[in-house]
């Protein structure tokens, strides 16, 4: 517990009450504390686990009209606008995605002045290097900057802290019932900053959404997004926004940890080969858009396939052009025995890939743009990155859907404010970050755009909570 609160037997009433660690509750903190309230941040992990998701992260889409000194040419709003509208289906509220877009363009200059720094832009099969901003030392290193910076500034932070019960009467926020350390603890303040993540780590919860499926989930960030506190706003008459089935899911090694396995998990190398299910069957288009676009969809895909595995494969052609799993690939000579130590029908997997083969078309293969190389003839094609799977050694990797986090959340307005049952935004309670997302991410994502989400949110979030509060 912080030194000034061990002090103070009778917790002050603060200005700003921030409910969670992680990106955007540190963002909301620190813009509140710049305005000049008093912030308190609880958070429910300990120290060593603080930063919720945030800490596994790499990165956050930038809106620029210009080369940085970390982005190349130009990522204007239009386009930015128009990417995100391809992966959601336009399920976003325009007016809250552009405010986001808009946003982010300073947004790289605020997160510097609190000790984040970012490292030159990245080649490769990412495509990234025009849109994506990566932080030096990756998400922990961030997190690690941001607490620094709020321990110099006199934020007080709350750890081991569990939220267990809210206090809202007639729409307005009074206070919150804490567990810290198994025993309870009253906290009052003028307002409230919701930004504890959604439920993804909540198994019930997905299963109720998912059904048996969700079982086989793997939950890539922390444990510790259980939906707690989202569950306690909307049960206090905060409306609710997104799908509970909809969420950011992406296709990760099968072999990661149910819990916390983080980015290392993610395989990269799916555009490079094909994709089959455990009948040896092909079931989607592995070269359909360029990676940031459109990876998020193979969570949802393997999610969709009979006990919710798949293979990606590759041959020698595709080695070292992609950002390896932390697990070694299954590896053999030939495709007879590459299917049998997947333990996958070896004379489908064999029709599978020799039908695949034939159907490949000449082309110039460049795996750092939208190449065309395709094939022909298929159900379905392969539309770019098409190389006939021919060179050994033949390697595998096993694919599961792992959930980063769910879209359901509460509504909020350009201020943050969170919208309650009457229709109207609430006067003192303000969301950030996973928990408000489904707002603008109906279905889909976008690599990095999380992160741009939780910054923006985050501080306008604080920004008008410390208005609110005097």
């Amino acid at each position: 517990m912080p030194e000034s609160l061990k002090q103070n037997p009778q917790l002050p009433v603060f200005d700003v009450l921030v409910l969670g660690g992680g990106n955007a509750g540190l963002c909301a903190a620190l813009n509140a504390r710049e305005c000049g309230a008093s912030v308190l941040v609880v958070e429910w992990a300990p120290p060593e686990f603080r930063g919720g998701n945030s800490r596994h992260t790499r990165n956050l889409r930038c809106m620029h009209d210009a080369p940085t000194d970390v982005l190349t040419g130009a990522y204007a709003e239009d386009e930015y606008f128009a990417d995100l509208m391809r992966v959601t289906g336009g399920e976003s509220d325009e007016a809250l995605a552009r405010l986001t877009i808009q946003q982010s363009a300073p947004a790289g200059r605020w997160m510097k002045s609190y000790g984040a720094r970012f490292q030159p832009s990245l080649s490769g099969t990412l495509q990234l290097d025009r849109t994506n901003a990566f932080f030096l030392g990756g998400g922990k290193a961030l997190m690690n900057a941001y607490y620094a910076a709020a321990r110099e500034r006199g934020i007080d932070v709350l750890y081991n802290a569990e939220v267990v019960a809210l206090r809202i009467v007639d729409g307005s926020f009074e206070s919150a019932t804490v567990l810290v350390n198994g025993g309870p603890m009253e906290i009052r303040a003028k307002t409230l900053v919701a930004a504890a993540g959604g439920f993804e780590a909540n198994l019930d919860w997905l299963k109720e959404a998912w059904g048996d499926a969700a079982l086989n989930f793997i939950v890539r960030g922390t444990p510790y997004n259980k939906g707690k506190v989202l569950k306690l706003l909307l049960d206090n008459g905060a409306e609710r926004v997104g799908d509970a089935k909809q969420c950011h899911c992406v296709a990760i090694d099968g072999r990661a940890p149910k819990f916390d396995g983080g980015i290392v998990t993610r395989l990269d190398c799916l555009p490079l080969g094909i994709v089959v299910n455990k009948s040896g069957d092909r079931f989607y288009d592995e070269g359909e858009d360029l990676w940031p676009k459109r990876y998020a969809i193979w969570g949802r895909m393997v999610a969709q396939q009979p006990d919710q595995i798949a293979w990606s494969i590759i041959d020698a052609k595709a080695s070292g052009r992609f950002m390896p799993s932390v697990f070694p690939p299954v590896e053999a000579d030939t495709i007879d025995e590459l299917a049998g130590k997947l333990q996958l029908p070896v004379e489908r997997v064999t029709a599978t890939i020799r039908n695949f083969n034939d159907a490949v078309l000449p082309g110039a293969f460049d795996h750092s743009r939208l190449d065309g190389c395709r094939t022909q003839g298929l159900n379905p094609d392969k539309t770019n990155w098409a190389q006939r799977l021919d060179r050994p050694p033949f390697l595998a990797y096993p694919l599961r859907p792992g959930i980063t986090f769910t879209y359901l959340g509460v509504k909020v307005d350009e201020r943050a404010a969170v919208f309650m049952a009457d229709g109207r935004p609430a006067r003192n309670i303000f969301a950030a970050g996973e928990i408000m997302a489904g707002n603008i991410l109906g279905k889909g994502y976008l690599a990095g755009f999380g992160m741009t989400i939780g910054t923006v949110f985050g501080r306008i979030a604080g920004r008008e909570a410390a208005l609110a509060a005097h």
